[in-house]
C-alpha cells in the first residue's frame, strides 16, 4: 500500500476525589497519511462518565494541504441514536464556505451553508486524538507563545453530545514548552500545549475549563496524554500505539 497508518488507543480517567483515577471512558483512532499530504482521521469514542453515556464515532478528511474537506459524524446518547451528519469545507481565497447536511430525531432534517471571510485552522471533532492533531497549526519555532484559533464544529456542546450542526469556536492555544512524557504506550519527546477557553462566549456559552495536551514532537501529532480542570476534572492517556 502507498498509505502509511498511525493506530492508537487512549484511555479517559477521572481527576474527581470520588472517582479518583477511575475509568471513565475510552477511545479508539487512527491516521491514515496518503502520499499526496491527504489524511484521514477516524475515532470511536465511548464516554461513561458522567451520564448520559456518549459513544461518538467520527471520520475527518484533510487535504493535500492540510486543509478540512469532509467531517461525518454518527452520535448516540444513552444507547440512543441522537443523530449524525456531515459536513463539507469548501475553500476559497479570500474565506470559504461550510455546509453541513444533518438528522436527528430531535431536529429532524436539516441543511446548512454557512460562507465565512478570513483563514480557520480546521475543523473541531471531539475525539482526543483530534484535539492533539489540531496543534500542527502552532508554529513552535516561535517559542512559547499563544494565539487564537479558529475551528467550526459539529456540536458546541463541550462532549459533542447535541446532533450535528455547525458550530464556530474561537479559542486561544498555547504553546508551553517541550517535556519528555512517559505513559503505557511509551516514553515520547512532546510539545506541551494549552487550549484556554477566553476568546468569547465559550462553547455553548460556558467557557470550557483549561485543557493542557503533549503531543509527539514530530509531524504526526499524536496525543500522548492530558487532563482538564474545572468541573470536569478529566485525564486522558495514551495506552497503545502502532506506526
Amino acid at each position: 500500500m502507498q498509505h502509511r497508518t498511525v493506530i492508537g488507543r487512549i484511555g479517559y480517567t477521572s481527576k474527581k476525589p470520588d472517582m479518583l483515577d477511575q475509568e471513565r471512558g475510552r477511545e479508539w483512532f487512527s491516521f491514515t497519511h496518503h502520499g499526496d499530504g491527504s489524511t484521514i482521521f477516524r475515532a470511536r469514542c465511548e464516554i461513561e462518565e458522567p451520564a448520559p453515556t456518549v459513544l461518538r464515532d467520527i471520520v475527518y478528511v484533510l487535504d493535500s494541504q492540510g486543509r478540512p474537506q469532509d467531517l461525518h459524524v454518527h452520535l448516540t446518547v444513552g444507547d440512543a441514536y441522537m443523530g449524525s451528519g456531515w459536513l463539507h469545507h469548501t475553500p476559497g481565497d479570500e474565506g470559504g464556505l461550510i455546509e453541513c447536511e444533518s438528522y436527528g430525531p430531535s431536529i429532524g432534517r436539516i441543511s446548512q451553508k454557512m460562507p465565512y471571510a478570513g483563514l480557520i485552522d480546521g475543523f473541531g471533532t471531539h475525539p482526543i486524538a483530534g484535539d492533539g492533531y489540531t496543534t500542527r497549526c502552532m508554529d513552535v519555532t516561535k517559542g512559547p507563545h499563544r494565539r487564537k484559533i479558529r475551528v467550526f464544529m459539529p456540536s458546541p456542546d463541550h462532549r459533542g453530545a447535541t446532533p450535528p450542526l455547525i458550530t464556530e469556536v474561537e479559542i486561544g492555544l498555547e504553546y508551553v514548552r517541550d517535556e519528555t512524557v512517559t505513559v503505557a504506550a511509551g516514553t515520547f519527546d512532546c510539545h506541551h500545549f494549552r487550549f484556554v477557553d477566553d476568546e468569547g462566549p465559550g462553547m455553548g456559552g460556558v467557557p470550557h475549563p483549561h485543557y493542557d495536551v503533549w503531543v509527539t514532537a514530530d509531524a504526526d501529532a499524536i496525543f500522548v496524554q492530558g487532563g482538564v480542570g474545572g468541573y470536569m476534572q478529566t485525564w486522558y492517556e495514551l495506552l497503545e500505539l502502532e506506526r
